[in-house]
């Protein structure tokens, strides 16, 4: 059994990863393209992984609940913010299929070349990384069917639930709890909250 496919049945085994459609896209895009080549060899550990600017890759486990908190479906509109290595911008590109697309934020510069090239390197078509917009979090003025932060914030961003459609779902980090919102229609929300987690702090300078 090769590395990748290894990880997948690890984050099957430990109830992570369930949704066929996720797990189609854990097996095509293999972790060890989306790590710096000097880490290779531990590209299929379940832990993170610096990745450079005090910035990392995040755990496979943590990634696999919160993609599947997400349930990006085919022909989705999906906005990553902090998309650093790329990897999660490709398993959700991969999720969404041709008829989706991913668009990939993130604000440093040196993260955004390096994500752009292990997307390309990985085939992914249908989506993109650009540079953030200072003191700019998001794309205001823009409607996403799903958008996903991997980067914890002390409290839930307005500005983020302005920018989902009605039925769309946001899911991020909130101090030490991922969150999930689901945007309802006359301006309610549905919050569901998994406790137990460490991200770096988002930052929107």
């Amino acid at each position: 059994m090769d590395g990748n496919r290894f990880l997948v049945e690890h984050l099957i085994a430990n109830g992570s990863l369930s949704s066929p459609r996720l797990i189609d896209a854990f097996l095509r895009c293999d972790r060890v393209r989306f790590v710096p080549e000097t880490l290779c060899n531990s590209a299929y550990g379940d832990y993170p992984l610096q990745i450079g600017e005090g910035q990392t890759i995040s755990q496979p486990t943590t990634v696999a609940i919160m993609l599947e908190l997400l349930d990006p479906r085919p022909g989705d509109r999906v906005l990553d913010i902090g998309s650093g290595s790329g990897w999660t911008t490709a398993l959700i590109a991969c999720a969404v299929g041709e008829t989706g697309f991913v668009e990939g934020v993130e604000r440093l510069e040196r993260l955004v070349a390096y994500g752009r090239r292990n997307l390309l390197r990985s085939g992914v078509k249908n989506a993109s990384i650009e540079p953030a917009k200072p003191a700019v979090l998001g794309k205001p003025g823009e409607l996403y069917d799903r958008i996903l932060v991997s980067a914890c914030a002390p409290k839930m961003p307005r500005e983020l639930l302005e920018q989902l459609k009605i039925g769309g779902k946001l899911v991020m980090p909130v101090r030490d709890s991922v969150w999930r919102i689901t945007k309802l229609e006359q301006g309610k929300v549905d919050a569901y909250e998994v406790p137990g987690f460490r991200f770096v702090p988002l930052v929107v300078v």
